[in-house]
């Protein structure tokens, strides 16, 4: 039964896909229906992502994506239309998160983080918006879903830098919301501020957390974030993945310009 859930006949490019939460949003897009493009860095785990969820009858392909370039995203789009035959889907996922204390913050890691996590998502929405506003090669509208975080809405230490540019991520998101709209693109474009999910980055950040002498233990530095949510857990893939599938399907029809939260309420 067809539901205003289902991504039936849509066509989505999510970058960052190769694992983590970005694998779990490509797989609850196919899921829905869509032929989703995993766009990413990681060739060999991104074919091997591919394949798996190819397995189950979706779907699924791999074009290499750097979110920094802009020719890197010209080209990968071009693929998601001629490899699908249309463009309607876009979910910005890739992004670094790299420690430290305000006073030991480095410039570089700095300029990385936010050339990957801000220009990144900037570049993404640009081509996304030619491409699937009228005229552009798709030109049938859709939905841009910029993956944030929670960490842009609590001051959580050690994170400044990785904080101030998920931030960042909201007001571009909202920015280009409101462009889409007034201009008549057809576009809607949100964001979504997930919470700590033990990933290989989500663990790494609480290994950091203890070197930066802000808990004894990793155990310790896991259970003061459990202790800040009031759902009481961490989050899991599935719970972005799902949201993600909502907000990127006609369930949603009518919201454009939002941060939602799914965080367990840590961000309350």
């Amino acid at each position: 039964m067809t539901t205003n859930f289902s991504l039936a006949g849509r066509k989505a490019l999510v970058t960052g896909a190769a694992r983590g939460i970005g694998a779990g949003i490509a797989k609850a897009l196919a899921d829905a229906g869509a032929a989703v493009m995993i766009g990413d860095v990681l060739a060999e785990l991104s074919r091997d992502t591919a394949q798996t969820l190819s397995a189950g009858g979706a779907t699924v392909r791999f074009t290499p994506l750097d979110v920094t370039s802009d020719d890197s995203w010209s080209a990968a789009v071009a693929a998601t239309v001629s490899e699908f035959g249309g463009f309607d889907i876009l979910v910005n996922n890739a992004g670094i998160e790299i420690s430290a204390l305000v006073t030991e913050v480095k410039a570089d890691d700095l300029r990385r983080m936010f050339d990957v996590n801000v220009v990144g998502t900037l570049l993404g929405m640009k081509h996304a918006l030619r491409e699937m506003r009228p005229g552009g090669s798709a030109g049938k509208g859709g939905s841009v879903l910029n993956i944030s975080s929670v960490a842009a809405t609590i001051a959580f230490p050690a994170i400044s830098g990785y904080s101030a540019s998920k931030s960042a991520v909201d007001r571009a998101t909202r920015i280009a919301a409101v462009e889409s709209g007034k201009l008549g693109y057809g576009v809607r474009v949100n964001c979504l501020y997930p919470g700590l999910v033990p990933t290989d980055m989500g663990m790494k950040l609480a290994a950091d957390i203890v070197a930066c002498g802000l808990a004894a233990t990793i155990e310790e530095a896991v259970g003061d974030v459990i202790g800040q949510t009031p759902l009481g857990r961490l989050g899991e893939v599935t719970d972005m993945a799902d949201a993600a599938v909502f907000m990127c399907s006609d369930a949603a029809r009518f919201i454009t310009g939002i941060g939602l939260p799914v965080d367990g309420g840590m961000g309350t």
